[in-house]
């Protein structure tokens, strides 16, 4: 796909509908989109590349694009191998055509290609304005959203953000650029998904960006992923400061839970219709054993309740949990609620090693009940899941 976006500056990139899984783990059901952008001016200038899958589709869209003229400059604004693939292929056809970067990316560069790139690039740093002629490009540092060598540019003519990966989601485009142009539903539970397990753990960078450009006038974002934001910023902005100060986005139950045989999951049942009757609107049950951790991650950043359920395996950890709790660790999770019931036919010990992980993240609170389920549910553990809804139902008040 090419498209003029605005002021002769273009759209080049490409989608991937055949992909299943991003980053070889994330399972994708409408594949990805990797931007690219090209500014045609009095020097020509490519802003990042993408994956080699796609890599045909691209330089044909930057040839026609070009149409006839040279590659002054390629920008890259982050080296991750779905937006920097197509580099030694621009370079091998634009010979002349100098990279636009940071020190860091320089550093990289050699690493993925073996090649010191040095003598043929112009290093940049935080303010520092590349001069296309009309368009001037600023470039902001942008650390750890989500590596460290990540960086952004603001024309200063089109007012437009090329934002790398931040503002960005899972999903092919389908023609239509623009978020404002079309009915996605499944947009920002996406864009949640995307940035809770890729950029989740840098959530103090991401806020430390916003600083940077929140002062900007900004006429178009344009991210490495998925739709361009020309409209009603504020969305997207909201949606990810809120994920990055892990605050959640509503006040819901997500109940957990791992099953062997069907009498946890009975339980996480039992809780979700008490709650129900006590006049909860926003619950979901997941299974975690059958539902992929990614998704799980993103419900975790949406809501402010999470109840969890597990059986002991072994005397630890049901494995599903416990990589979900480590995940969780990893990424930080914090400002959230937690109701633990578990499971144990001769050794119920899950609550206890569940309550070590979780207190191992900040400003978490871990409603004050015990329940454990000896096998299977009996009378006792009703009433005492009773208990426990209302005082989650409390708590969301």
């Amino acid at each position: 796909m090419q498209q003029m976006i605005k002021d002769n500056i273009y759209y080049v990139g490409v989608s991937d509908r055949r992909i299943k899984d991003f980053e070889n783990y994330i399972p994708l059901t409408n594949g990805v989109s990797y931007n690219s952008y090209l500014i045609i001016d009095n020097k020509t200038c490519l802003l990042d590349t993408v994956d080699k899958v796609k890599i045909h589709d691209f330089l044909n869209n930057v040839k026609e694009t070009l149409n006839g003229r040279m590659l002054d400059y390629l920008v890259i604004h982050h080296m991750e191998p779905d937006h920097c693939a197509g580099i030694l292929d621009i370079l091998n056809i634009y010979k002349d055509c100098k990279i636009v970067t940071n020190i860091q990316v320089v550093k990289m560069l050699n690493q993925f290609f073996g090649i010191d790139y040095s003598a043929n690039t112009i290093l940049v740093k935080e303010g520092d304005i590349l001069d296309l002629g009309e368009h001037k490009l600023k470039f902001i540092s942008a650390p750890m959203v989500h590596w460290p060598e990540v960086m952004v540019s603001y024309d200063l003519t089109s007012k437009i953000l090329f934002s790398a990966d931040a503002f960005g989601s899972f999903g092919a485009l389908s023609g239509n650029l623009f978020y404002d142009e079309v009915k996605d539903d499944t947009y920002f539970s996406e864009a949640r998904r995307y940035y809770s397990n890729i950029v989740g753990k840098y959530g103090n960078n991401v806020v430390n960006l916003y600083k940077k450009i929140k002062e900007l006038d900004i006429a178009l974002i344009c991210p490495l992923h998925s739709y361009l934001w020309r409209k009603d910023f504020n969305l997207i902005f909201d949606k990810y400061l809120s994920w990055a100060t892990y605050t959640p986005e509503e006040k819901a139950v997500i109940i957990l839970y791992a099953s062997m045989y069907g009498n946890t999951e009975n339980a996480a049942i039992e809780l979700a219709n008490e709650l129900a009757k006590l006049g909860v609107l926003n619950i979901k049950v997941y299974d975690i054993s059958q539902t992929d951790e990614t998704y799980l991650i993103s419900e975790i950043f949406r809501c402010s309740h999470i109840a969890l359920l597990s059986p002991t395996y072994n005397l630890g950890l049901y494995p599903k949990t416990k990589s979900l709790l480590d995940t969780m660790c990893n990424i930080g999770i914090r400002n959230r609620t937690f109701a633990l019931i578990e499971n144990g036919t001769w050794g119920p010990i899950a609550n206890k090693l569940v309550k070590e992980e979780l207190n191992k993240l900040v400003n978490v609170n871990i409603i004050d009940q015990n329940i454990t389920i000896k096998s299977s549910l009996n009378d006792k553990n009703k009433e005492e899941i009773k208990e426990l809804a209302l005082k989650i139902k409390e708590d969301l008040n």
